[in-house]
């Protein structure tokens, strides 16, 4: 079974699209069509049915998608198994991140990386935390650099290397910024805007309102911690940010007794077999960024 034609199973699968999937592998879609062709021959069985611009599994093709996976990510651990042979640190290294930590907490680690390991071509992927455990999970990408999530994953292995305190925000002319005592309570009474509910960071947030019996009047969501701040900034909503984004354009309102934090750190796949790239990006990040 040709791996050229499960990378392109995959693909349409994932993407809903022959020609999204001829994008991502640098195809054209009549290359696309003829991988597939080829594969449902080889079946005998037809994998996608397509309705207008629709494309949807059939049957089959829901059956083979696990084992598509199995397969290509076999192949491709073989080879990296091989690859590392050599010890040497060259390659590709598929490296994914959140934008949070990709501006704030990763540009001097890769800064030495790239400085240490010139024969390393980074592909850095900006995802959501919650996308990046995926991305791990199906082979796309051999390291991330994320929200940890609050409970483990199976076959995902973390690390954690930052804590990263949360604090509950406002602007310097907000009512809550004015009060000289603030409880939750005070808080949930005032809208929000709040990282999108699908975010790690939401989960941690709203555990502890539902931990007091209370529900936070939230107006909007954004998985954007940039553009919290700045919605926080204009008066309009309080938040939760991480420490690290506090200035004078946000204030922090002190809850006594309440104290929340995040785990930022690196996740890769228990069964895969990790690059000597992979490996020597996850020593730099161990070695030189202490988790407290």
């Amino acid at each position: 079974m040709d791996v050229a034609n499960l990378s392109a199973f995959i693909a349409i699968a994932e993407l809903g699209s022959f020609s999204a999937a001829g994008e991502r592998l640098h195809l054209t879609q009549p290359a696309i069509s003829k991988r597939i062709a080829s594969l449902e021959a080889q079946l005998e069985n037809r994998l996608f049915d397509r309705l207008g611009r629709e494309v949807s599994l059939t049957e089959a093709g829901r059956a083979l998608l696990p084992r598509a996976y199995q397969i290509v990510n076999v192949l491709d651990d073989t080879r990296r198994a091989l690859t590392n042979l050599n010890g040497e640190v060259s390659g590709r290294l598929t490296l994914a991140t959140s934008h949070h930590i990709g501006l704030h907490r990763l540009p001097p680690v890769l800064r030495a990386f790239t400085k240490r390991y010139p024969n390393v071509a980074l592909d850095i992927q900006f995802l959501d935390s919650e996308v990046a455990y995926d991305e791990i999970l199906h082979g796309r990408a051999e390291v991330a650099v994320i929200t940890l999530a609050p409970e483990p994953y199976g076959l995902i292995k973390a690390v954690p290397i930052w804590d990263d305190p949360l604090d509950f925000v406002a602007a310097p002319e907000h009512a809550l910024a004015r009060q000289v005592h603030v409880t939750p309570a005070d808080i949930a009474g005032h809208p929000a805007v709040f990282p999108g509910n699908n975010t790690f960071t939401h989960h941690i947030v709203q555990h502890l309102f539902r931990a007091q019996g209370l529900t936070p009047n939230i107006a909007m969501s954004t998985n954007y911690l940039e553009t919290i701040k700045m919605m926080v900034s204009i008066g309009i909503a309080w938040s939760v940010l991480p420490r690290t984004m506090l200035d004078d354009q946000v204030v922090r309102l002190a809850l006594p007794g309440i104290q929340m934090s995040r785990r930022l750190g690196y996740i890769v796949h228990t069964e895969r077999t990790l690059s000597n790239a992979a490996r020597a990006f996850m020593a730099l990040l161990e070695a030189e960024i202490v988790f407290a």
